[in-house]
């Protein structure tokens, strides 16, 4: 396996959520395409070199689902969004009206700072203190 392409975040309207992730936290939007049965495959990502993780974002359909937006990792940050330039992108975000559940931190590991997304899913902001050791995706300009 090469990596986790796309995790689901349940959400309650597609334009409210593709304006938050792309507004407010910088993502782009990779796809909007409608599907036969009404719903929408919907897909942000943080990033352009497309070699990260995105989000597959599906509006709740029933009770079921509508009960688990805004918590499906029950009250824990479930999401970490890594930087390049912590404080670049809190300021950013803090000018978007993003909403932070604490003070930015600087711990061994990183800098970091819990947020919380348009739902009140949990969020980490983190540079890491160490560079990531995955190698950088190749340079396709070079070719």
């Amino acid at each position: 396996m090469k990596r986790v392409a796309l995790v689901t975040l349940v959400v309650d309207d597609y334009d409210e959520a593709i304006r938050f992730y792309t507004e407010a936290l910088g993502f782009r939007l990779a796809e909007d395409t409608p599907r036969p049965d009404g719903s929408r495959w919907v897909v942000v990502e943080p990033s352009t070199d497309g070699h990260g993780t995105g989000l597959l974002l599906a509006q709740a359909k029933d009770e079921a689902q509508r009960g688990r937006v805004g918590d499906q990792t029950g009250g824990r940050v479930g999401f970490f969004l890594h930087t390049d330039d912590f404080a670049r992108d809190h300021a950013r975000m803090t000018a978007a009206g993003v909403t932070f559940l604490e003070e930015p931190r600087h711990e061994t590991y990183g800098s970091v700072v819990v947020f919380q997304d348009l739902y009140g899913n949990r969020w980490d902001l983190l540079q890491p203190a160490v560079p990531d050791p995955r190698p950088a995706a190749p340079d396709e300009s070079a070719q």
